[in-house]
């Protein structure tokens, strides 16, 4: 069974023909909202909604431990992460929608270990590659299976938000080779790998970042939601095209 995270504009999924909804409690709290179970195309598949169904969760006071681990005990065969970013390279533009395959990590003060505290030795994951290889390789055979134009690299930098970036910070980022901006692809993906959970992203470039293209002088907030709606009706296509594939 596959899990399918959601980030902002993705509370639920219309194509989703929900059977059964679980409240779950962890050893690291409760998750951001109760495991939605149900099918896609005939094939089980589980959801979450990372900020919660009323998405009122900010992206730094997100658990992602909880949410990891209640997804994990549902013995699940992959976690498929959808986010909402900012474009940086210039192919990363609004409504396009890519497969990053390395992450740069600026966030702080997040729990992002589960190997912490007294009963835990210190234990050390490989990072190198930290989007899953085969997962990755699904999603972009999925697009293409249904004819969805995708990006298929990028590098994902994860601030701390909940602010948007400032025009300078913008040009660090893309010193430092990043190509989208996002506030939530860490620690998630680090957890994943702790618990051993293949992990992989769908990201969906709701606008230019700050400095670039008609955002140069500042984000136009009010055009992201349309944006957001257009690109993640092709998401869900693809996630479509990815469970049937199973």
């Amino acid at each position: 069974m596959l899990a399918i995270i959601g980030g902002s504009g993705l509370t639920q999924l219309s194509n989703l023909d929900v059977t059964r909804r679980l409240a779950v409690r962890t050893p690291y709290g409760e998750p951001s909202g109760a495991l939605t179970f149900g099918r896609i195309a005939g094939v089980d598949v589980v959801f979450l909604a990372r900020h919660g169904y009323g998405h009122t969760i900010a992206p730094h006071q997100v658990n992602y431990r909880a949410n990891i681990w209640a997804l994990r005990e549902q013995s699940v065969e992959g976690v498929v992460s959808i986010a909402s970013v900012g474009g940086i390279r210039a192919d990363m533009r609004p409504g396009a929608i890519a497969v990053p395959h390395q992450i740069i990590d600026y966030t702080w003060g997040r729990k992002n270990t589960f190997f912490e505290g007294g009963e835990h030795s210190v234990t050390h994951i490989d990072f190198t590659e930290p989007y899953s290889a085969p997962l990755r390789r699904r999603i972009l055979q999925a697009a293409g299976g249904c004819g969805e134009a995708v990006v298929e690299d990028g590098v994902y930098a994860t601030s701390q938000g909940p602010r948007l970036e400032t025009a300078a910070e913008i040009n660090r980022l893309e010193r430092d080779g990043a190509d989208i901006v996002g506030m939530t692809g860490m620690p998630e993906a680090a957890l994943a790998r702790e618990a051993g959970v293949e992990y992989a992203a769908i990201a969906v470039v709701a606008n230019f970042a700050a400095g670039r293209g008609d955002s140069l002088h500042g984000v136009r907030l009010d055009d992201i939601e349309q944006v957001l709606r257009d690109a993640l009706a092709r998401v869900r296509r693809i996630i479509e095209q990815l469970v049937a594939r199973a």
